[in-house]
């Protein structure tokens, strides 16, 4: 949101409130407050017809500085807020002098200065990170009387931004109004699904804003020099993250606000759905599994979309009789040929459910301000919402679906949750506003505790649609609905790696798009982005994903592809154990990785998959694609080609390929077997070395399937010649295998 007309005037109708210089200051074991009144006191009577603002310094982490910024206090305290996992153990120093008040904790140190004009800087040793200058915080009221407070960051000189959630748009906000505001807008807009109110900066330092409604970020678009925040009230509260490292900024934020949690398995293997409008039944289901096995298709898990359930009926979770006469015995069909089984569900109850009533009469239902349930005809007519901050509600909506595990299905796709409005009244009395983006975050949570509770720690998984700061607890999450196009392939793109510097670990997408259907070209081009994916899954709306439905060739491009994402298996889970155990993303921006070199600030069309594998999706039909290849030799690591870098490269690829390279010195750890994602990963391991330096000695770690260590290798390469040696855990035989050993000796 805006508040200024240019440098010098405020916009029409606004006045604003600017903390002046600092009258006094409170200090505390933990952190300190200041008094700041809104203009210069020179004498007793300055005091009088005199706001004060007041902003409160605290660390609730290790490397993290809270700030309130705030001015009345008599308001009611609102609901929901996010959980963050905040404490007091660790040490903090408060330091109070004539000329400035600092709160320091690890490296990272807020110092406001006492005299003249209002500034804090924020330092790390003594270095400036960013800083709040004179016009930073504001309190500022409209002609309506609603009053705003918002905090301006600085940027340094070029410093980009990133995250603010899944956007689909340019992947450095700079210059960009962004509304952290939940909408079902698809991928073609600046509207998203998720999220997120935290922004990663590449000068080493991410900021959260600790508000679950409505924020409204301006970076760079209304003072180019600063990052704007702001929200609607009477106070901000939020939390300058220290780094030095992108990745260590990644650690801190989800130590605050929740890591993601382990995946099952059978989860990283391919998906395949019956598509949305498609007709289906489970001939045609059966028809599908025959032709994948028939065509040495590799595939995990079935996915049923919306239409399993009779139309105009959703949500009732009652399988639709005329097409699956006898559900519980397809699945067990199903689970006989080694499938998972996933199905749709959203939280909206339509008014022909039996639901409906059952939950109206019991008060699960979101109701208006006069007590009737409220309702809408958008997506399913009369439908409802269930109120998920109610616990009977939740008791409620979770049995409905436990009956859907005893009969069989193993995971959910929990869709939607976004269009949540903000005139209804909660069980609980949460304020609407800040609902609106929260209940993704109690839908999702829902169901991921009830599939741990029945399925085991560790095995639970959904596909999530929605989502807001903390959600990346319950993964998976995918793109939305997105169009079958190159262009949307690159917007899908955008999306995951803005997603992934918001915090989440797992990410995937519709193999080919979702509306329309794809030319065969964008479908096995979009096929080798997906498979080299944290999850992969063909999907789309009104056409089937199967393979020979585009060509004999997208059959022979999607075996290739999926055998090497389960060889890389070893690598994968890996890669996931360190999103679980520390916040870093599987799928990770290049400037995540690489903070150092100024190409990879801007670079939107690749990626690095874990910390070693580099990937360029191709985005055009001829096969052209250019990349950047950071410092070093890198390798192809299906032909073998090595590229030396940095530089920028032009290739040309078929269908069967794409730029997918390991990094200087990585030890890929490849697996023995290429048709299914669960085995004993550490057993027949390959640990390819690529092009290693003399003398180097690496350790790689190879989880076991159910969680924890497999194995642990240690690999040295000298004279030419590299040896490996299990210093950790079990495994039944293991090779090394070097490659480009020349490059760097």
């Amino acid at each position: 949101m805006k508040f200024t007309d240019g440098y010098w005037l405020l916009r029409p109708g606004f006045s604003v409130l600017r903390p002046g210089t600092v009258e006094s200051v409170e200090p505390d074991e933990r952190g300190f407050t200041v008094f700041a009144p809104t203009g210069r006191i020179t004498g007793r009577g300055d005091t009088l017809n005199r706001p004060v603002v007041t902003v409160r310094f605290f660390s609730p982490a290790p490397g993290v500085v809270g700030v309130t910024v705030g001015h009345h206090h008599g308001g009611l305290s609102k609901q929901p807020r996010f959980a963050l996992s905040a404490g007091d153990e660790h040490p903090v120093t408060v330091e109070v002098t004539g000329d400035s008040a600092s709160l320091t904790t690890g490296e990272l140190t807020a110092r406001v200065t006492l005299v003249d004009r209002w500034r804090v800087d924020f330092l790390r040793g003594d270095r400036l990170v960013t800083s709040s200058t004179e016009r930073s915080v504001g309190i500022a009221t409209d002609g309506e009387g609603r009053t705003y407070v918002h905090e301006r960051l600085a940027l340094g000189v070029g410093e980009t931004v990133y995250g603010l959630g899944e956007r689909f748009g340019p992947f450095v906000k700079n210059g960009q109004t962004v509304d952290i505001w939940n909408a079902d807008g698809g991928t073609a807009s600046e509207q998203a699904y998720k999220n997120v109110p935290f922004y990663l900066s590449s000068a080493g330092y991410g900021v959260f804003v600790d508000h679950p409604e409505h924020v409204s970020f301006e970076i760079g678009s209304e003072v180019v020099s600063q990052t704007q925040f702001s929200v609607e009230g009477q106070s901000l509260t939020y939390y300058l993250i220290d780094g030095p490292t992108p990745k260590d900024v990644l650690r801190r934020y989800t130590a605050l606000t929740g890591r993601p949690a382990r995946v099952p398995a059978w989860s990283y293997g391919l998906w395949l759905s019956t598509s949305f409008t498609t007709p289906y039944d489970e001939r045609t289901v059966t028809e599908f599994i025959d032709g994948m096995a028939e065509r040495d298709l590799p595939l995990s898990v079935f996915h049923f979309d919306c239409f399993w359930m009779r139309q105009f009926h959703w949500v009732d979770f009652v399988w639709d009789p005329a097409t699956f006469p006898d559900p519980e015995g397809m699945l067990r069909r199903l689970h006989e040929r080694g499938l998972k089984v996933c199905v749709w569900i959203n939280p909206y109850i339509a008014q022909r459910s039996y639901l409906f009533e059952e939950g109206r009469q019991a008060g699960y239902l979101v109701r208006n301000p006069d007590g009737s349930v409220w309702q809408w005809d958008r997506w399913q007519a009369g439908m409802a919402l269930v109120d998920f901050t109610n616990p009977d509600a939740v008791a409620w909506f979770s049995g409905k679906l436990r009956a859907l595990l005893d009969m069989g299905v193993d995971c959910f796709k929990t869709d939607f949750g976004e269009r949540i409005p903000t005139d209804v009244v909660w069980h609980d009395g949460s304020d609407p506003q800040r609902m609106h983006n929260y209940y993704a975050h109690l839908y999702n949570r829902a169901v991921f505790e009830l599939l741990e509770a029945e399925r085991g720690i560790g095995e639970a998984v959904v596909f999530a649609r929605s989502a807001t700061a903390g959600g990346q607890q319950f993964p998976v999450h995918w793109g939305g609905d997105c169009e079958s196009t190159f262009a949307a392939m690159a917007e899908s793109l955008r999306g995951g790696l803005s997603l992934s510097a918001s915090g989440f670990g797992y990410w995937s997408h519709d193999i080919g798009g979702f509306e329309g259907t794809p030319d065969p070209a964008v479908f096995k081009r979009w096929i080798a982005f997906g498979l080299l994916s944290s999850h992969s899954r063909l999907h789309g709306s009104g056409s089937y994903r199967v393979p020979w439905a585009f060509d004999d060739e997208a059959v022979e491009v999607l075996r290739h592809f999926t055998r090497l994402k389960l060889r890389l298996m070893p690598y994968l889970a890996a890669a996931a154990e360190e999103a679980h155990h520390d916040g870093v993303p599987v799928m990770r921006p290049m400037v995540v990785e690489f903070p150092d070199d100024p190409a990879a600030a801007y670079l939107d069309r690749q990626y690095m998959l874990g910390p070693d594998l580099l990937v360029a999706p191709v985005l055009s039909a001829d096969g052209r694609v250019t990349f950047w290849v950071p410092a070093g030799t890198w390798t192809h690591v299906v032909t073998g080609e090595q590229l030396t870098g940095p530089a920028w490269v032009d290739q040309q690829h078929g269908f069967d390929s794409l730029p997918v390279l390991a990094r200087p010195g990585a030890v890929l750890a490849v697996g023995s077997t290429h048709d299914r994602p669960d085995y004993a990963w550490a057993d027949g391991v390959e640990l390819r070395l690529y092009a290693p330096a003399e003398g180097q000695r690496t350790r790689v770690r190879v989880p076991s399937p159910g969680g924890g260590l497999g194995a642990e290798f240690e690999i040295r390469y000298a004279d030419g010649a590299a040896t490996a040696g299990l210093v950790g855990g079990e495994s039944s035989g293991y090779t090394v295998v070097v490659v480009g050993a020349e490059a760097n000796r």
